[in-house]
């Protein structure tokens, strides 16, 4: 024991360890430190003695050296021994497939450069989303950066849904994400009462590696294919969705009141008697939010009321263990995947009418110019006085006639929104108008019609009053130097700018600001082209060359907001971000501190569940539309050239708002060639040229339920031959 002692008490962070366990194990920096003294790789024990371990700890030991290496500090190889990641310039990646039998390591630190690419020979034992680290082996002929794959460590997939398909008496499952393979073989009495081509989940047994597939057995039996809401519960399945919650969660919920009890009044603000009203959409359940304005003097007070769920979910408790797992509420048509159990999301946390709630406050006042001169955030409870629709709202602005007792609060947030609105205007804020659509089904499920959703002032009015709400929850934070989850949007890159450069110099447009274009310059753009038939598709050019946004814990500020600190306060309910502001900005009010494990892995966990519900939900609308095309198979519409490839045209159908691609051998009796450079494809003869915003007549052909694809034949179009001066000879 002496010698352990004396081992251990050279680790320069041994107080801070004892601190954290009863029974402290050596820190990672020192643990590394000796590895760095040492040399070389060593065995798991041989490092275990250098350091002191016991054999008691030896279990614990063991795990921290794991826990180090999926962090990507340590490697520990095939034969055991316990490597310097450092020392090998190892890269912790994740794997992406490509359709063509290769694929791309995709470094987790963007620091770490650009992606690495993965021929056929490395891609047999891997699958998409597996966790690996890379070694740099230098440039292939293209210049892409080629990496060896070192160790696998850890596979993303361990369930996978797909359909049941028997060939020549072998069971294999087709996986719906076509990423993952052809096929995987099933274990053949795992099957039971599973039938050709019904939707199954597999649980994988063996993984794939250069002599044979992967192996699984079946674990559920979800149904037939196009059994109505089939589409989501694969959905859910391949996107790895959480979508049950734990026992200990729901025994944890059980115990949660239905009603705010009085004696949780203690150390709240009552602004019960305050008219609180929740804007919300039709179909809405889950209230996070009510607002207040009144007029004093020249200035403004806004009030915005924020639902309370740290009062009821405390960190790591059974609840908050699942919220943060799901990290999001995810939203289909017809169904939500909430973040928390429906007894909180749609009941002691949602600010419903007529009924106590406690909600944590930012009591603002505004300046007639538009400034927040001031705010205050503290709990409170309150009696939301009226849940208001966006279009009940809109008609109580808009229709003098209306008589309502809340009419002078409404009235009073509209002045104030339009104030905001100017400011924005003058901040240089972006506002993309893209057309959002709703699906309207019948009572078999079936879709009957799409239609668009239309904005109005009201939408944009609560939009102002949660920005409001936001950027004084970042500042605060900021100001008392707490760590939070920032809201960050970075501006365009480099390549994406020049791209979207070129591509408006072939409209003939311009956007200003050179190589450091600021929100204002984009904003200006948004302007010029507001008349434009070719709008939309312009705006998405200006999207995609700037980059997502994503929650970090260092600020770089909201470039498409143009503000330089954003967060987000204003849905806890069904954002886990949200849920740790609230957490972060008590903690100031308490005069502590609100520390998760890591502020940086929690932002990247609350940025990747983001995308995988973003791409859930895409996956099912797609494949709704797929499905409502398919009894219109040969009818006719009008549509515009939305995108193009070297493969085809995309098309957006007019009325149903939906894509659909024209192949490029279907255009006519040409030959017909993409050139990205002048965003056109062109005729070699003909030299007829179709342009993004051409307006076509199209057949639709195809409507392909396993590929969410809708092929159309195109019918006619207003493209015209280019001009040449001088013209091919036909021979």
């Amino acid at each position: 024991m002496k010698k352990k002692s004396a081992l251990r008490h050279q680790d320069p962070y041994l107080d801070r360890e004892s601190q954290r366990y009863i029974n402290p194990l050596p820190s990672r920096e020192w643990t590394l430190e000796v590895l760095e003294k040492i040399g070389i790789p060593v065995n798991t024990s041989v490092l275990a003695k250098k350091l002191g371990i016991t054999k008691e700890e030896k279990a614990f030991f063991e795990r921290r050296l794991n826990a180090m290496a999926r962090d990507g500090q340590i490697l520990i190889n095939r034969r055991g021994a316990v490597c310097v990641a450092d020392k090998l310039a190892l890269v912790k990646c994740r794997v992406e497939v490509h359709k063509d039998d290769f694929g791309f390591a995709v470094p987790l630190n963007p620091a770490d450069g650009n992606d690495f690419v993965l021929y056929a020979r490395q891609m047999l034992r891997l699958m998409n989303g597996d966790i690996v680290t890379v070694r740099p082996a230098g440039l292939d002929r293209k210049g892409r950066r080629e990496g060896q794959v070192l160790d696998i460590m850890e596979r993303a997939n361990k369930d996978v849904v797909g359909r049941l398909k028997l060939e020549h008496g072998v069971a294999l499952l087709i996986p719906e994400d076509k990423r993952l393979g052809a096929s995987i073989v099933l274990q053949p009495h795992s099957i039971g009462r599973a039938k050709a081509g019904q939707v199954v989940v597999a649980k994988i047994e063996s993984y794939p590696d250069a002599t044979q597939a992967a192996v699984a057995r079946v674990i559920e039996i979800l149904g037939d294919y196009a059994d109505s809401g089939m589409e989501i519960e694969i959905a859910v399945r391949k996107h790895h969705l959480p979508h049950q919650f734990s026992p200990a969660c729901l025994q944890q919920v059980q115990k949660i009141p239905d009603h705010v009890k009085p004696s949780e009044y203690k150390n709240r603000v009552d602004l019960r008697g305050m008219p609180l009203i929740t804007i919300d959409g039709e179909t809405a359940k889950d209230f996070d939010d009510a607002v207040y304005a009144e007029k004093i003097g020249r200035n403004y007070r806004l009030v915005v009321a924020i639902a309370d769920v740290s009062h009821y979910v405390k960190a790591d408790d059974a609840i908050d263990i699942d919220a943060h797992e799901r990290a999001t509420s995810v939203y289909f048509p017809r169904r939500v995947i909430p973040m928390l159990p429906p007894k909180l999301s749609n009941g002691i946390c949602s600010l419903n009418p007529n009924v106590e709630r406690l909600c944590m406050i930012c009591d603002m006042e505004i300046t007639y110019a538009g400034n927040i001169k001031s705010y205050q955030f503290y709990p409170a409870v309150m009696r939301s006085h009226a849940r208001l629709t966006y279009t009940q709202a809109w008609e109580l602005i808009r229709n003098n006639q209306l008589n309502n007792p809340l009419k002078q609060h409404i009235l009073n947030l509209y002045q104030l929104y339009q104030i905001l609105l100017k400011k924005r205007q003058q901040r240089g804020a972006m506002e993309f108008d893209s057309v959002e659509t709703q699906m309207m089904f019948d009572k078999q499920g079936k879709i009957e019609r799409i239609i668009p959703v239309v904005r109005n002032e009201a939408h944009r009015l609560i939009e102002e009053c949660m920005l409001a709400a936001n950027v004084c929850a970042a500042e605060f934070l900021h100001k008392h130097k707490h760590h939070t989850l920032y809201r960050n949007h970075a501006g365009p890159t480099a390549d994406r700018l020049n791209n979207l450069h070129e591509q408006l110099g072939l409209l003939g447009l311009k956007l200003q600001g050179g190589d450091k274009p600021t929100p204002k310059d984009y904003a200006c753009l948004f302007e010029e082209i507001k008349d434009r038939p070719d709008r939309q598709i312009i705006e998405v050019m200006m999207l995609r060359s700037m980059q997502q946004a994503v929650y970090e814990s260092n600020n770089i500020g909201h470039f498409g907001l143009a503000y330089p600190a954003y967060t987000h306060f204003t849905s806890p309910i069904r954002r886990y971000p949200d849920l740790t502001v609230h957490r972060a900005i008590k903690a100031v009010l308490n005069h502590g501190k609100y520390e998760p494990k890591s502020w940086k892995e929690l932002g990247i966990w609350c940025s990747q569940a983001e995308r995988k519900a973003d791409n859930a939900s895409r996956d099912v609308e797609n494949w709704l539309k797929t499905y409502y095309m398919q009894d219109k198979i040969g009818e006719i519409f009008s549509g515009t050239i939305s995108g193009m490839a070297n493969f085809g045209l995309f098309v957006t159908l007019d009325e149903v708002y939906i894509d659909g691609m024209i192949h490029i051998s279907d255009l006519g009796e040409d030959y017909f060639n993409y050139h990205p450079e002048l965003m056109a494809i062109i005729g070699e003869r003909s030299g007829i040229r179709f342009k993004l915003g051409d307006k076509v007549t199209v057949q639709v052909a195809r409507a392909d339920l396993d590929h969410s694809r809708i092929d159309l034949m195109l019918i006619s179009s207003n493209s015209k031959p280019r001009r040449t001066k001088d013209k091919k000879t036909e021979l």
